[in-house]
């Protein structure tokens, strides 16, 4: 097929067209709705765990947290000095994190199922993920003085963008990328960086140290507080304002490479430019709530099966989506074994697992169709 012909089968959303308008209509729903279950998740979040708090309650208290002498005139006081404490120090901090976290690995998975027109890919599948877990184990294990000063989200940020550098390296071949290629070098750094942090944390002295550590590779956001909240705050909204900005760009690489360059795009500046953002985007979640698996597959998947392909559209679903899925996946986490607190990514295995195989085996089904 001819870049001509690419062009002329692109979607519409490419070449900037606008929606029409009943279809901005449900999209707009869409969002609202979404903001309401973003809501109402991290108003759950925050009651539901060892020790219960009513509904009213955990509404009062944040309430009275942000805006001081208000509820008393609106919800009686009924809550006690503890309930107040777990609620604002531990649980809302946490349910917000999970927000972040949440949207930001989902929206890192819309952008690479893009980038690598693959859509088994997320942050795990290119090896993203590994390597910030590797950045970041070294500053746990090792201090970080062992890796000149650098923070911990600055040492995952590393870690997760000398992986996507390998990865962009070993996946070119004549000066040209395929995504077959970026997809095969990726699992294979993984593997890689994998095998280095679990080297490093059999060579720790604490083996409880370890075990904490091991723990947190798998998920988890216990360690959330109020100044842990801030930078992937920032990341997330900046990364999310760029992204939007730039989504004729996204669509048209999405669309293919020829289609890309024929409507002007500079694919590989603009690729690497894609490569530093998930890059940090990665890197700030993994520092804060460890390795997550399936979120940056799955619910990229659902964004675009409620509002098509157009970027300008499954961005914003993306991140809501993410937001709420995370928030859920927490608090089964923190419930279903209580008071003993699963790994996220074993919840989001329970989901991940079976949506990756369908996902494998609907694509075999295209490509026998294809052929045929």
């Amino acid at each position: 097929m001819t870049s001509e012909t690419r062009q002329q089968a692109a979607p519409a959303e490419v070449a900037g067209a606008r929606p029409p308008v009943r279809r901005r209509g449900r999209f707009a729903g869409l969002v609202v709705a979404l903001s309401v279950a973003v809501v109402a998740s991290t108003w759950l979040a925050v009651s539901i765990g060892a020790i219960p708090v009513a509904l009213s309650d955990a509404w009062g208290i944040v309430a009275d947290r942000v805006v001081p002498g208000v509820v008393p005139g609106v919800v009686p006081r009924t809550w006690t000095p503890v309930q107040e404490q777990i609620v604002w120090e531990f649980r809302l901090p946490r349910a917000l994190l999970a927000l972040l976290v949440g949207a930001g690995l989902a929206v890192v998975g819309a952008v690479l199922q893009a980038l690598v027109r693959n859509p088994l890919a997320d942050p795990f599948l290119l090896g993203v993920s590994s390597g910030a877990s590797f950045g970041a184990v070294l500053v746990l294990i090792l201090g970080a003085s062992a890796l000149g000063g650098l923070s911990l989200s600055a040492a995952a940020f590393a870690g997760s963008l000398l992986a996507l550098v390998l990865v962009y390296v070993l996946a070119q071949r004549s000066g040209r990328i395929t995504p077959s290629r970026l997809v095969l070098a990726g699992v294979a750094l993984a593997y890689l960086f994998q095998a280095a942090y679990s080297f490093v944390l059999q060579l720790a002295q604490s083996g409880r140290a370890a075990q904490q550590v091991l723990f947190w590779l798998m998920g988890s956001l216990g360690g959330a507080r109020w100044d842990v909240l801030p930078l992937p705050a920032l990341v997330l909204v900046a990364g999310v304002a760029y992204l939007l900005l730039q989504y004729r760009p996204l669509n048209a690489l999405a669309a293919g490479e020829e289609t890309a360059i024929s409507l002007g795009v500079n694919v590989n500046r603009f690729r690497l430019s894609l490569f530093v953002l998930t890059s940090l985007l990665v890197g700030v979640m993994v520092a804060t709530s460890g390795a997550i698996a399936f979120v940056g597959l799955i619910v990229p998947h659902a964004a675009r099966l409620l509002v098509g392909a157009d970027h300008r559209r499954v961005l914003p679903v993306t991140a809501l989506l993410g937001a709420v899925f995370l928030q859920l996946v927490d608090i089964a986490a923190r419930t279903v074994n209580a008071p003993q607190e699963l790994a996220l990514s074993i919840v989001t295995a329970l989901f991940g697992v079976p949506f990756f195989l369908w996902l494998l085996r609907r694509r075999s089904a295209d490509r026998a169709v294809n052929v045929s």
